[in-house]
């Protein structure tokens, strides 16, 4: 197999990590177990606790960390009134953003004894906040804050469907949250610890990983996939489109991985969660022209869904609006970050690599007067 290389650190360890492995080939691991049998197996809770604890919990210890998570779901009322200040015009990173640097003002970590609970905080807390927004700033609703669903992807689709939610929409959010919840040293989570390399607070290395999945070369693609998909009717219209995409040279997200070269393993996972969505909701158009789209690019440049695209499908069906597609990515992931910053403490030295230097190899002094 060819080895990685090239610009952007491709190929370059940057440090050591317990928590996950990514292979070339088409392999995740969380702690040396497959996404695949976490897929199948866990609830997501169960996967926050093993990347923040190490190890899987027993019946009593996720029954524990359930109720602990479903108990930090209330937001404080001031950031609630930070929240119905923001308008919906503001783009949903920048809010989530927002939310983790306000909850670092208020409920700072003053310890690092502090940083397990500070993790849960998080995890509690923002699934609810992100809702409230967009409820409160598109639909003008201030919705209960409490539901009486244990998960997170039970909670988020209850506050933000406002209706009974079937067990089939919960246990794919729930899927989605664990395919997403950690991705090795990826540019948010490096950034993450870099920033915690430096002694920071884990809110502020929330908010600077937060900034680099702002970049549309990191974060958004199921976003963006969704915005080409939405509106193609039937196979024939998606093939011909995506060709002209291709004659055009335009960016078709959601396709292709920095590091895997075959496949994207959560992909398979995400793409029958999506099917089996399409015929619960008697509407498989969106799943047909996205399984064109896949073998279009396939047959024309060899080129596979990664994690991103068929979420675009899977979340349409569970009606979750396009611009929530990312922040949920952010509810999943802060548990990844933030445990990546713990064990970056743990055995910390600050990272601080050197560059090859390109500019000028000496320069003369000349007088402000004397300058052309």
């Amino acid at each position: 197999m060819k080895k990685l290389q090239g610009a952007g650190l491709r190929g370059q360890s940057a440090g050591q990590t317990s928590l996950s492995t990514v292979e070339q080939e088409g392999s995740l691991r969380y702690l040396g177990y497959s996404i695949e049998d976490l897929a199948k197996n866990a609830s997501f809770e169960e996967v926050a606790y093993l990347l923040l604890l190490g190890h899987l919990p027993k019946k009593q210890e996720l029954e524990e960390f359930e109720n602990e998570l479903a108990s930090l779901r209330e937001m404080p009322d001031s950031l609630v009134t930070v929240l119905e200040s923001i308008p919906a015009e503001a783009h949903p990173m920048e809010v989530v953003r927002t939310i983790i640097s306000y909850m670092g003002v208020i409920e700072p970590e003053l310890s690092f004894d502090d940083q397990l609970a500070v993790a849960k905080r998080l995890i509690g807390v923002t699934t609810t906040a992100i809702v409230y927004w967009y409820n409160f700033s598109h639909k003008g609703l201030k919705v209960d804050q409490e539901s009486n669903e244990r998960s997170v992807a039970g909670h988020f689709l209850k506050l933000l469907r406002q209706e009974e939610i079937p067990e089939l929409d919960k246990r794919t959010l729930d899927v989605s949250l664990t395919l997403y919840a950690e991705h090795e040293f990826n540019a948010s989570t490096f950034t993450a610890r870099v920033c915690a390399s430096t002694m920071s607070d884990i809110h502020s290395c929330v908010v600077a990983a937060i900034g680099s999945l702002r970049g549309p070369l990191h974060g958004g693609a199921n976003e963006a996939a969704m915005e080409m998909i939405e509106n193609w009717k039937t196979r024939e219209e998606a093939k011909d489109n995506i060709l002209k995409m291709l004659a055009n040279k335009d960016k078709i997200m959601g396709f292709g991985h920095a590091v895997y070269s075959e496949r994207d393993p959560r992909n398979a996972v995400i793409k029958e969660f999506s099917k089996e969505l399409a015929e619960a909701y008697g509407d498989d158009n969106l799943y047909q022209v996205s399984e064109e789209v896949e073998t279009v690019m396939w047959d024309e440049k060899k080129l596979f869904p990664n994690a991103d695209f068929f979420h675009a499908s899977a979340y349409f069906y569970m009606g979750i609006p396009t611009k929530l597609f990312t922040p949920i990515f952010v509810m999943s992931r802060v548990t990844g970050w933030t445990a990546h910053c713990m064990e970056q403490r743990a055995n910390n030295r600050i990272i601080r690599p050197s560059a090859d230097y390109t500019g000028p190899e000496s320069s003369e002094w000349v007088n402000i007067e004397d300058r052309e």
